[in-house]
């Protein structure tokens, strides 16, 4: 494997619903696979919980965020770290005006997962507005809305 760089400001960006996901580095060799994305996260509504094939792990940088996974909530400061075990309904909320993190991803489908779903839902539109084009892209990824 070669080394990866990646400058600050770098990176693919993939303006979601949540924020912007910003792909750093996709890492896969013999011994398995992950993706680092710094994630751009400003006030809004708590997205509906997901529940993902991969596992993430969010460290958050700057900004506060209420993570609830499973019937679990938890307050996350900068500095903390909160895991959303693949198969386990998870999602976050910015407590305050942003928040600034790293989310780490098993595996190699967030990314395009990302790329697809901010290729085909409105980042600037209501949840309710475009929610056939979010259920369209998160079957074709094994993303599940909780619930849905």
């Amino acid at each position: 494997m070669i080394p990866i760089h990646v400058r600050p400001g770098e990176g693919r960006h993939y303006p979601m619903i949540d924020g912007d996901h910003i792909a750093k580095a996709a890492v896969q060799d013999d011994r398995g696979a992950f993706e680092v994305f710094e994630v751009i996260a400003p006030a809004a509504p708590m997205a509906p919980p997901h529940v993902s094939p991969w596992t993430s792990v969010l460290f958050l940088l700057q900004g506060r965020v209420t993570a609830l996974v499973g019937a679990t909530s938890y307050d996350v400061e900068p500095g903390g770290l909160i895991v959303f075990p693949a198969g386990t309904p998870s999602t976050f909320e910015v407590v305050g005006e942003s928040a600034r993190f790293l989310a780490i991803t098993s595996g190699d489908g967030a990314g395009r997962f990302f790329a697809d779903f901010a290729g085909s839902v409105p980042a600037d539109r209501p949840v309710e507005d475009s929610m056939a084009a979010i259920l369209s892209v998160t079957r074709r990824h094994g993303v599940e809305l909780a619930g849905a």
